[in-house]
């Protein structure tokens, strides 16, 4: 009997010893970083684009037919080279019924024009006529019949003018019912007009490149020198205000290695556009220049898409933490920190701040591991237990 108890015993012991370490709070997995001193810089990112500094809109200096354009993107040109042939515009067409009318008004006008002929011919043989009885009755008749005499053959003079004035407009009314029956042709040499490079540079675009009727200023070709690019990046206006002249930029996701610039011109003037999901921003244009070698970038063109970070604060030896590892306290900042097995809340200032890195200005030493993305279950002097950890 004593041994039953004994076992008994021992059993409802273990039990207990069970329940107890069941029931024990067991420790939080955590992740941490080591705090670490080293470069940190804090940036602007934006999307910009690439673009020639210098471009020029060919346009047509006037109304009329452009011929086709041979050039091609890329090609280049010097500077007075014809680019471009520009004609008078040419006629329309005309359809059977406007060309059988305008075959029936050329028919009248021949035929007022032969009208005219016989009027005027019949006018000079009434004036010759007239003129040849005022020099026989001047012999003869007295000095008032000659002066009506003459006042008839000054009458039949002018009719006879008349009559030639008239021949003469209904030959022009001739012509101009021809020329309606005239087909539309290709100007001749002496009316082309010439279209020439402003710059000696490189053909980027091709605005009007068939054949066709143009209006004056029209566009029909961008030039420009592809080797001066620069950058341009649409800033927010409270980012922008951050970035100044001559401030550092980095270049990257362009399609090779990043590429160092410097700003150039962060305009005075700002734009409203609207955003993908529909917001109201205010942008600014920033212009960059790149100060890597031309070798380095040589493969970008106009309008290619690039990320552009501007360095606005940078510092060689910060003390830093991830910036996952801050949250709110006591309207400040603190992080938890993982020391002999527990965590323990530290309150700490805050300086510069990146997208991913903050600067420690106080509350915190170099070598402390330092609680990432602590849940609600991590508090001071709860057990933790390490998950993983990284020395950066």
């Amino acid at each position: 009997m004593t041994r039953g108890r004994i076992g008994i015993f021992l059993l409802a012991l273990l039990v207990a010893a069970g329940l107890v370490y069941g029931f024990l709070p067991r420790p939080v997995p955590v992740d941490v970083v080591t705090a670490t001193r080293g470069p940190l810089a804090v940036t602007v990112e934006e999307e910009g684009k690439t673009r020639v500094m210098e471009r020029y809109v060919v346009s047509a200096p006037m109304s009329g037919y452009a011929r086709r354009i041979d050039l091609k993107v890329g090609d280049p040109v010097k500077r007075g080279q014809v680019m471009a042939l520009l004609e008078p515009a040419r006629s329309d067409a005309l359809d059977p019924r406007s060309r059988a009318q305008a075959a029936a008004q050329a028919s009248a006008a021949e035929a007022a024009l032969a009208g005219a002929r016989e009027n005027a011919r019949v006018a000079s043989v009434e004036a010759h006529l007239a003129r040849t009885e005022a020099l026989g009755k001047s012999k003869f008749l007295s000095a008032q019949a000659v002066d009506q005499a003459r006042s008839n053959a000054a009458r039949t003079q002018a009719a006879q003018q008349a009559a030639d004035y008239t021949v003469n407009v209904a030959r022009f009314q001739l012509d101009t019912a021809r020329a309606a029956l005239v087909r539309p042709q290709s100007g001749s040499a002496a009316d082309t007009l010439s279209v020439r490079a402003p710059v000696e540079a490189r053909v980027l675009k091709l605005v009007h490149q068939s054949e066709g009727t143009v209006r004056a200023g029209d566009p029909l070709i961008e030039v420009g020198n592809p080797d001066t690019l620069e950058v341009e990046a649409e800033v927010l206006s409270t980012s922008a205000v951050k970035i100044s002249k001559g401030a550092k930029a980095m270049l990257d996701r362009w399609g090779g290695n990043p590429l160092q610039g410097v700003v150039r011109v962060v305009e005075p003037a700002g734009y409203t556009k609207i955003s993908a999901l529909g917001v109201e921003e205010q942008r600014v244009r920033v212009i960059v220049d790149f100060t890597s070698p031309r070798d380095a970038w040589q493969r970008l063109g106009d309008g290619y898409r690039v990320e552009a970070s501007f360095v606005v604060w940078e510092g060689s030896d910060v003390l830093q933490v991830p910036a996952s590892a801050l949250f709110r306290h006591n309207n400040g900042w603190a992080v938890f920190v993982a020391a002999n097995g527990y965590a323990r809340l530290r309150t700490i200032q805050v300086g510069q701040r990146s997208g991913l890195q903050a600067q420690v200005l106080d509350g915190l030493k170099a070598g402390d591991k330092v609680i990432v993305h602590p849940d609600d279950k991590v508090l001071d002097g709860v057990r933790v237990k390490v998950r993983s950890s990284d020395a950066g």
